[in-house]
């Protein structure tokens, strides 16, 4: 905040305040922004004819159907909508993945009900990690209201 001097009354050095902004650095650095910007925008455009060829990428492929596990509360397992016992799960799982480069690189989502035990859960889990399929996803009920 500036103070100005007054020769009016009182003593000899009297200080009163200024409560006006000096805005001549605020438009002088402005301008100069102006300029720069002004002088550096014809430099960044692109000069240089060129014809480019027409971008034809393939359209993507859908994802892939996400493979499901369910697991009931008496044990029953299903592949989808099959069922089928735990010694046959990596075959049938193979089986549902059908033919894809990498069967075992499939994330498996796993479903069970929420009074299922949890070693039958943890048999599922060793028999999917027995079998090579490591990308496992858990599914939950989404509450979010």
């Amino acid at each position: 905040m500036a103070a100005k001097l007054s020769s009016g009354g009182g003593g000899r050095y009297e200080e009163s305040q200024n409560s006006e902004i000096n805005v001549t650095p605020f438009v002088d650095v402005m301008l100069v922004l102006l300029i720069i910007f002004m002088v550096a925008a014809p430099l960044a455009s692109v000069n240089v004819k060129v014809e480019l060829p027409p971008a034809v990428a393939p359209p993507g492929v859908n994802p892939p159907k996400p493979v499901y596990i369910s697991i009931q509360p008496g044990g029953n397992l299903f592949i989808g909508d099959f069922r089928t016992d735990l010694p046959d799960l990596g075959d049938d799982l193979r089986k549902a993945l059908g033919d894809k480069r990498n069967p075992e690189k499939e994330r498996i989502f796993i479903r069970a009900d929420k009074e299922v035990m949890y070693g039958d859960f943890m048999g599922v889990m060793n028999m999917l990690q027995d079998n090579g399929f490591y990308s496992v996803a858990l599914v939950g009920e989404d509450k979010s209201e």
